[in-house]
């Protein structure tokens, strides 16, 4: 098979194209033909190092991704194999990633996708639904689980809405029933939010966005999905509800985070720091039982029609795909392992 691998971590010049043999899945494993790759910037970060640690002489990267079952190992329902189904977290402690034509995961860890669902649905999800799901449930007053109407009444603040976490919080958000609102820093963005289904767009770039965001929430957001904690959290406190919640996945720009501690305890703030591999299983499984229901649902569209462009790369140009997301593509960026 062919397959993107690194042995060394440094910039996107250390992957390469090889062919490797078919590997076998051991008990409780499936092997999937990956038809699309999903890349996500952990990944790119897995990469670059210093601060990820190789745990393998050789890597294949990439968590998510989409395709079919080929193989199953011992332990597990022969008949999964020709399922179609999306993947998550296949590189997290192992060599097999999604950037080859093969991959083998755990089989909790290759989800089903439906028949009507494309591959580029399915490797779009991973990494940003999951942790979008986990921004919508660590309210102290919240759901644990999605579903429609779990967030009924409810205003969720969508940070960067155009990003790819982003435009996630925004469809999952609307799918449970609330009300959604994201911040973008230009027309073209606002256009994507608006496609995924925010509610209200606001260019926090322009204008008064405090107030304006307070015009749409008097009594404030009940959480906010932070992509840039330093450069928006004073924004957030400005609009946030007492004992509303921050729950941050990134700080885009690494602006240095400093707390007001009095406001902070005068308002009850939960500010929730938040990554998937240290979420727990529970919170895991969770998450994936909601998102294949939002699937099922037809919540999760991806496109540009639906706020998430696409870009695209073969599998020999997986190296190109890296270099995209690193520069801050818009979007998703997307390996095509199967012709």
């Amino acid at each position: 098979m062919k397959a993107i691998i690194y042995r060394d971590n440094g910039g996107p010049d250390v992957l390469q194209l090889v062919d490797r043999d078919l590997p076998a899945p051991g008990p409780g494993e499936v092997r999937v033909r990956v038809a699309v790759s999903g890349v996500n910037p952990t990944d790119w970060q897995a990469r670059s190092g210093p601060d990820h640690i190789k745990h393998f002489p050789e890597v294949t990267p990439h968590l998510d991704g989409a395709g079919t079952i080929d193989a199953v190992g011992a332990g597990i329902d022969q008949g999964r194999i020709g399922q179609r189904v999306w993947l998550l977290m296949a590189a997290a402690g192992r060599p097999y990633g999604t950037a080859a034509e093969f991959t083998v995961v755990p089989a909790d860890q290759a989800v089903p996708l439906p028949d009507d669902t494309g591959f580029d649905v399915g490797a779009s999800l991973g990494v940003p639904a999951l942790t979008a799901h986990r921004t919508l449930t660590v309210a102290e007053d919240g759901p644990r689980r999605l579903r429609p109407g779990a967030l009924d009444g409810r205003v969720v603040l969508a940070a960067g809405g155009a990003g790819a976490v982003g435009h996630a919080v925004i469809q999952l958000a609307r799918w449970a029933g609330a009300t959604v609102i994201s911040t973008v820093s230009g027309a073209e963005k606002a256009r994507l939010a608006t496609a995924a289904g925010a509610h209200h767009v606001v260019n926090y770039r322009e204008g008064d966005p405090t107030a304006e965001i307070r015009g749409i929430a008097p009594d404030g957001v009940d959480i906010v999905a932070e992509v840039a904690l330093g450069a928006n959290l004073a924004l957030d406190l400005a609009v946030l509800r007492t004992r509303g919640t921050i729950a941050t996945y990134a700080n885009v720009g690494g602006k240095q985070v400093e707390l007001d501690v009095l406001r902070h305890m005068v308002l009850n703030t939960r500010l929730q720091f938040l990554v998937l591999y240290t979420a727990g299983p529970e919170a895991r499984a969770a998450a994936v039982e909601d998102i294949a229901a939002a699937v099922r649902d037809g919540a999760l569209p991806v496109g540009e029609e639906h706020g998430l462009p696409l870009t695209r790369f073969p599998l020999h140009r997986t190296a190109d795909a890296h270099r995209a997301v690193e520069n801050s593509t818009v979007g998703k960026v997307l390996v095509d392992v199967t012709a």
